[in-house]
């Protein structure tokens, strides 16, 4: 996600600035089409016999709903973007929440009170099953990113067993995998007595949201913006463009380069942005910065832990936070 550097004036830097906007992505595009209506300009101006014009009537016609059809997928991708982020965000407030549980409402209970374990060696398990319910928590958010991006699943090595990251890596689905594996220690801590029957359904419920965030995660990712209606929109943008020239050379006849220029750099980029943030996960400019998030989630739960070798936040790289 591109971050806009705040003590820069604001409106100078929006006009000029070229990182983080879709032009890299489109400029080929709209010189091409420049160029063909600087070749049109020419053969017209030289009354070159066999070029044909038409009238502004038919573009006129055909621009509305061609806005009209862009607006609606550009407000559909924008829906999948903000949608991510909500999920994310959820994502955020459910770790947090399950930290807490895990730290607080798991130990030895005494008809119904949380007693302190007297044993040192229980103390012990008990510390480390906390910490280690923590851990996986923080595990499942980088999972997730990591099944969302198609990364390496060897970054979760620092937050679970080798033995278990080697078997991640012949799940189809890790973040399943994961929860499957917090849910059986959980079950194990009720029977050993140190989770409140009252309390189970409450840290089952904890990894049922974080499953449904996943599952709309994956919805999003592996359900993009049917193909028909994207070929569709492309199509109108490109002959659009290519042909409005004929339609603007008769009344604007020099000028025609320029104002095709202009017409095409709109409705190019309001084709880029419309593919660029239909799948928010990805790695594009404008996509979610789920290493940052997911890192931030990472600090927050280890300072819940008492650590103080904490990773350094995410910063942007070049403007650009992944």
């Amino acid at each position: 996600m591109y971050v806009l550097d705040e003590k820069k004036n604001v409106w100078l830097h929006l006009i000029f600035k070229i990182r983080g906007t879709v032009l890299p992505r489109i400029w080929p595009r709209v010189v091409t089409v420049t160029v063909v209506a600087v070749v049109l300009t020419v053969l017209h101006e030289w009354k070159i016999k066999g070029l044909v014009t038409l009238t502004p009537t038919p573009f006129t016609l055909i621009g509305l709903p061609l806005g009209i059809f862009l607006g609606f997928r550009n407000s559909a991708s924008y829906d999948r973007f903000w949608e991510g982020r909500k999920l994310w965000g959820a994502l955020v407030n459910t770790s947090r929440t399950a930290a807490r549980q895990y730290l607080l409402y798991i130990g030895p209970q005494r008809d119904g009170v949380p007693v302190q374990p007297q044993n040192p060696q229980e103390l012990a398990e008990l510390e480390t099953l906390r910490k280690t319910l923590v851990m996986r928590t923080i595990a499942f958010v980088h999972a997730l990113r990591i099944a969302l991006r198609g990364e390496d699943v060897e970054q979760l090595e620092p937050f679970l067993e080798a033995a278990e990251v080697k078997q991640l890596r012949q799940e189809k689905n890790i973040t399943t995998a994961i929860t499957f594996r917090t849910g059986q220690m959980l079950h194990g801590a009720w029977k050993r007595g140190w989770i409140h029957p009252w309390h189970l359904p409450i840290f089952e419920g904890t990894l049922a949201t974080l499953t449904d965030i996943h599952g709309a995660c994956e919805r999003i990712r592996a359900t993009p913006v049917p193909f028909s209606y994207i070929a569709l929109i492309h199509r109108l943008v490109a002959v659009y463009c290519f042909v409005l020239p004929l339609g603007l050379i008769d009344t604007l006849h020099q000028y025609t380069p320029l104002a095709v220029a202009m017409v095409s750099y709109a409705l190019f980029g309001l084709d880029a942005i419309g593919d660029e943030i239909e799948d928010p996960f990805g790695m594009d400019t404008n996509d979610l910065p789920l290493l940052q998030m997911s890192t931030a989630i990472e600090i927050n739960l280890r300072q819940r832990l008492g650590e103080t070798d904490l990773p350094a936040g995410v910063q942007p790289v070049r403007g650009i936070l992944y």
